[in-house]
């Protein structure tokens, strides 16, 4: 899993100058349900930074020096999976993300500057439906 040791590490990287076009990895969004007296979110949130919102219109965005968009190599499909806490609140959803920009890669994936939602594979089929539309 990425861990913070990783941020120390990469500030002291240095480009090596290869290029290559967009990258597709998987990742998982999270759902943010509130009681019923409340209006919903209606948005996909990521799963670390619960208020960081990913739009299906534009990309999202972080400096890899710090965070950036973190996804995995391997298809994830459930929480288990993911490495994710059961007890955090919300449904997660799972699917791919294309990734470009500085890419910073790891064991089990990437950290990036850009990222966008390719599709929407896995979770709650009402929500996916939801997010899907």
């Amino acid at each position: 899993m990425f861990t913070s040791n990783n941020n120390e590490l990469t500030r002291n990287l240095k480009h090596d100058g290869v290029r290559v076009g967009e990258i597709i990895a998987y990742r998982a969004w999270r759902v943010i349900v509130l009681p019923w007296f409340e209006s919903n979110d209606d948005r996909l949130h990521s799963v670390a930074m619960r208020d960081y919102v990913w739009y299906s219109d534009k990309p999202a965005s972080g400096d890899v020096r710090t965070h950036g968009i973190y996804s995995f190599r391997d298809v994830i499909r459930s929480r288990h999976e993911y490495g994710y806490d059961p007890c955090a609140d919300g449904p997660l959803l799972f699917g791919k993300v294309k990734i470009w920009g500085e890419i910073v890669e790891h064991e089990e994936g990437y950290r990036s500057e850009f990222g966008k939602i390719v599709s929407l594979d896995y979770g709650d089929p009402d929500l996916l439906e939801k997010f899907r539309a």
